[in-house]
């Protein structure tokens, strides 16, 4: 047998491999939003420097810049702080000389952000002018302060590295505890397992052990399973004892006529039990093939049906026994339907069934039987065959007993199995049997229902 995953695998993974994709998607989410968060702190902080500056050129008259300026450069999370003044007339006030030049200048006087290139490196840089007063000029004064992306961009990883490591301990404690918490939900399984494997084969209660609601139409299954098993290993060791004591009966006899035909004295004798052996031994076949029927019906899987015509089945079934109705002064008759009446059937099975029922009217019909007719009609959508004899009879209420196995209405020389043959092959054919009212003798009924076109 294939294994597949153990459940508390599968459970595992259903639960982390989502997670993990989402996880994966909120790092994405994370990084992108540490790189904004970073740009509007670093954009702050260059705002508040550039504004710090601003105001110590005005007090200063350009003269020099503040300690606190200072801190607010050098304490900058993002990294170094570079920054280039120039006061009225475009005169160099103070900071480094060459600042980085944006492509587009700023025709306002708002502060204005933009991407340049400062020695190699792609930097972000923050401009901002207001008219001031140095000395005796007056003028635009114009601040320039710029920062290295990389240094932002640093930042940020370090961010989404923290945010990262923050979900990966998640997943990890999330893992361990679906791990373990699936093996501590499936315990009842493992319970149920080990309290079914302490069965034996002899053993087949009902499963009365308390169970997960999950698993409770599982339980209730199986239950029903062992249920069918146990009733048919019933059924099978009656019919085994029915049948060993139905074969003790003729092997008794057959034994009984081999003895007395060693010893017969006469040719007379000798010729007369030797008949009476050879009908010994053909009732013990007959009787035989009887039960391997019921066994290959029982065990042998679904029939295989084909579209057959009802009329031309139970033709041959008929000329079958003719000969021996005929060698018993019996009149035999064969009124088939008008027109075929095709059906799904299996041939052999039906043919035996059709013996079966001329054989129990040979067997039961008693001393009054001198007629047994055979007919087949169309019933609507169905077709019907009929068998009838003029014999004893058997009453309908009596249907029980005559269609159980080994059931005999009184004793006599069948072996009680006939007519169970003939039900079971009927119910594979989806058709129904019954013992139809009679003023005289037996009329056994079967309705199949006729293959549409």
């Amino acid at each position: 047998m294939k294994k597949s995953l153990s459940l508390r695998l599968r459970v595992f993974l259903l639960i982390l491999v989502p997670l993990l994709c989402v996880s994966c998607l909120l790092g994405l989410w994370r990084f992108e939003a540490a790189k904004r968060t970073a740009e509007e702190l670093f954009d702050r902080t260059l705002l508040a420097a550039g504004l710090a500056i601003a105001r110590d050129v005005a007090i200063s008259e350009g003269d020099a810049i503040s300690q606190r300026s200072r801190s607010i450069i050098s304490d900058a999370g993002g990294g170094e702080i570079f920054y280039h003044v120039t006061g009225p007339g475009g005169i160099y006030v103070t900071g480094y000389a060459y600042p980085p030049v944006s492509v587009s200048r700023a025709t306002s006087d708002d502060p204005s952000y933009y991407m340049a290139s400062y020695r190699g490196e792609q930097v972000r840089v923050l401009r901002m002018s207001e008219t001031t007063t140095i000395g005796n000029l007056s003028g635009e004064t114009v601040v320039t302060i710029w920062q290295r992306v990389s240094d932002r961009r640093a930042f940020a990883v370090t961010l989404a590295l923290r945010a990262a490591a923050l979900i990966s301990a998640l997943m990890v404690a999330l893992a361990v505890v679906v791990w373990f918490g699936v093996q501590i939900g499936l315990k009842p399984l493992r319970g149920l397992q080990e309290a079914i494997a302490l069965r034996s084969p002899e053993d087949l209660r009902r499963i009365r052990r308390p169970v997960p609601e999950e698993v409770s139409g599982i339980v209730a299954t199986l239950n029903r399973l062992l249920g069918q098993v146990e009733q048919s290993i019933v059924m099978h060791q009656a019919f085994i004892s029915d049948a060993a004591h139905q074969l003790r009966n003729p092997a008794s006899a057959l034994l009984s006529l081999a003895e007395a035909l060693r010893e017969a004295k006469t040719e007379q004798d000798r010729v007369q039990l030797q008949s009476e052996l050879v009908t010994a031994a053909r009732k013990s076949a007959r009787l035989a093939e009887q039960l391997l029927s019921l066994e290959r019906l029982r065990y042998d899987g679904p029939a295989k049906l084909i579209p057959l015509d009802l009329n031309g089945v139970v033709k041959e079934a008929c000329e079958a026994v003719a000969p021996e109705i005929l060698s018993r002064d019996l009149d035999f008759s064969f009124d088939a339907a008008q027109g075929a009446l095709v059906i799904e059937a299996d041939e052999t099975l039906l043919s035996e069934a059709v013996k079966n029922l001329i054989d129990n009217a040979l067997q039961h019909g008693g001393p009054p039987l001198s007629e047994i007719a055979v007919q087949t009609e169309r019933a609507g959508s169905n077709a019907v065959l009929k068998v009838m004899d003029d014999g004893r009879g058997l009453p309908p209420d009596l249907a029980d007993v005559a269609f159980r196995r080994f059931g005999q209405i009184e004793p006599g020389s069948g072996s009680g199995l006939g007519l169970a043959i003939v039900q079971d092959v009927v119910v594979r054919h989806g058709g129904t049997i019954e013992i139809m009212p009679s003023s005289r003798g037996t009329e056994i009924k079967i309705t199949l229902p006729i293959r549409e076109a």
